[in-house]
């Protein structure tokens, strides 16, 4: 839709020909000048470059300046009939694009200046277009201000199918969440227990369960939604068997597609998948119908997607996004896969609570927590024990990892279940005497432990941080201080009362496989010397081991950071024998 009404009459006059050569011919910088310069030197120009050419001439002297400038910005986009008529011609519901060709600023007197998108007008030229509009003063705010029959345009507003319905935001209830355990009992990776927490639901005929909704851009099976998939098929608009299955081409996988499956395979396509869970996240409101979309993608690349999935917790989709493999842990993987700055992402990234258990029943707290939380809509104060705004729910990324580690054996006690939800717990409750604190997220922890037990063979009462979320322990550290300096002198975050017992000679070591800036401000909660420890850069390959000594990130590193940067006795490293990492 390149002309008007006004440009496509004009071209069927005698000369019309030869103007619409020019416009076509025209760059756009010199069009949107002469679109803010006006008619008297839209008339000039057209007649150095076209005059003396007979009927051209004569197609141009006949209008006034106000008419030549309509008639030359009189481009489709701008012209309401020729959009209509355009609309008009489609007569099928198949997607359609339209291009339009349009004025910036279309009507006002800045139209065309190329610094109008941030440009205001001033007292003239605000009156100038007000009377151009014919809005009367104090009619500035009324809808319907230039609409000669109010009454008549509410009532066929009223009847057209976009409205008739009434409201076009639902609502669903609440899907009960069942309770969700996984075994502790073996060495396992976080992304094996999320891979084995979706299979357990997978096996049950939960509500829940049949919501979910899971999605992957190709890497479905190296993410462990292979079991889950196996079970709940893949979706497609019609039946489709397995090529495999049918050539008997051995695979541990089970493609069979059908309209009832519940995963959704993407190619390589990150972005894709941030669009789809976007939208996925929003059936609810859409549809009066919930889902509980799961997407998976390799960690570093959730930068990929990153414009799709800002726009996503804007409009309040409601999502589990995981990451995984994550960080140098990958190791044999190679630096393209490393990635650095996603916990920082994770905290930053509003309407996201971003989680980095070490252990599996870290996880399936955090989960079980996690399809509640999506589905919470409510208002109201924060609540008072961690200064969070959880009753308005969100969406949740999980960044795991494909380490087995060592597992802790079996807690449910009420202060690791509510520290995992919260953001940290004691691991390691220090003593009253406390030198060191090493405060760690994610993988590492292996590190971090043996690192404590060498360091309280020379230092007194060493604490042991686990950090599961650095994003919601800084959320409710920074909203308690906003409480505290508007008069609430009684309000403490959950980090603030975690570390309150701290002597002020105590130094905190923190350390994560990630960039050492997300947890390096634990420091700033009381004032307590604080060395952070993380990896900075990517690109090297090799294994677990290789890598965390490279990156400084190891139980010895932890140990000469500790000899080198505080004072106390002497700690010697490998006094404990055996690595943490595989």
């Amino acid at each position: 839709m390149k002309h008007g009404v006004l440009q496509r009459a004009a071209f069927e006059e005698p000369g019309g020909d030869k103007l619409r050569e020019w416009i076509d011919a025209c760059p756009n910088q010199e069009y949107s000048a002469l679109t803010f310069m006006g008619g008297a030197v839209w008339r000039k120009r057209l007649m150095d470059d076209l005059g003396d050419q007979g009927d051209v001439s004569a197609l141009i002297e006949q209008r006034s300046d106000d008419e030549l400038a309509a008639l030359m910005e009189n481009l489709g986009g701008n012209c309401v009939q020729t959009m209509a008529q355009t609309f008009d011609t489609i007569d099928h519901d198949r997607p359609t694009c339209f291009l339009a060709y349009t004025v910036k600023g279309w009507g006002t007197p800045i139209a065309g200046h190329k610094d109008n998108h941030g440009g205001l007008m001033n007292n003239t030229q605000f009156a100038q277009w007000q009377k151009h509009m014919g809005v009367a003063t104090g009619d500035e705010w009324e809808p319907l201000a230039t609409v000669e029959n109010p009454a008549a345009l509410r009532d066929f507003l009223s009847k057209v199918s976009f409205f008739a319905k009434g409201t076009r935001r639902y609502h669903d209830d609440k899907l009960a969440v069942p309770a969700i355990d996984i075994d502790t009992s073996r060495e396992i990776s976080t992304q094996m227990a999320f891979g084995k927490i979706l299979d357990d639901l997978s096996k049950g005929d939960s509500d829940l369960a049949a919501r979910i909704v899971t999605t992957s851009p190709d890497v479905t099976g190296t993410t462990n939604l292979g079991p889950w998939v196996n079970r709940r098929k893949l979706f497609a608009r019609s039946r489709q068997a397995d090529a495999f299955i049918e050539h008997r081409i051995p695979s541990t996988a089970k493609w069979e597609f059908t309209p009832e499956g519940q995963h959704i395979e993407l190619g390589i396509a990150e972005m894709n998948l941030m669009l789809l869970l976007g939208a996925a996240g929003l059936s609810h409101s859409i549809f009066g119908k919930r889902l509980i979309p799961i997407g998976t993608v390799y960690d570093p690349f959730v930068a990929r997607g990153l414009d799709a999935l800002n726009y996503a917790c804007y409009q309040d989709a409601r999502f589990i996004l995981v990451g995984t493999p994550s960080g140098v842990t990958l190791a044999p993987e190679g630096g393209a896969h490393q990635s650095v700055g996603s916990p920082l992402i994770g905290m930053s990234q509003d309407g996201l609570a971003s989680f980095e258990p070490a252990f599996a029943d870290e996880l399936a707290v955090i989960m079980e927590w996690a399809f509640d939380y999506l589905q919470r809509d409510g208002e109201g104060d924060p609540d008072e024990r961690t200064w969070l705004r959880d009753e308005t729910g969100g969406s949740v990324y999980l960044r795991l990892t494909t380490n087995p580690i060592e597992q802790p054996g079996k807690r449910h006690d009420d202060a690791f279940r509510q520290g995992a939800i919260d953001g940290a717990y004691w691991l390691r409750k220090p003593g009253p005497n406390c030198e060191v604190v090493i405060a760690y997220q994610g993988a590492v922890a292996p590190e971090a432990i043996k690192a404590a037990g060498m360091i309280g063979e020379g230092r007194r009462d060493i604490g042991v941080l686990a950090v599961t979320s650095a994003d919601r322990l800084n959320a409710g550290w920074t909203a308690a201080q906003r409480a505290r300096s508007r008069g609430n002198k009684a309000a403490q975050a959950h980090i603030e009362s975690l570390m309150a017992d701290l002597p002020p000679h105590c130094k905190v070591i923190t350390v994560i496989d990630g960039h050492p800036a997300t947890l390096s401000w634990l420091g700033s909660v009381a004032g307590h010397q604080t060395i952070p420890m993380g990896v900075e850069h990517f690109g090297q390959t090799g294994t677990i081991g290789d890598l965390y000594r490279h990156h400084g990130i190891d139980a010895d590193a932890i140990v000469e950071k500790v000899n080198g940067l505080t004072d106390g006795k002497h700690v010697h490293r490998g006094n404990l024998a055996g690595s943490a990492h595989k």
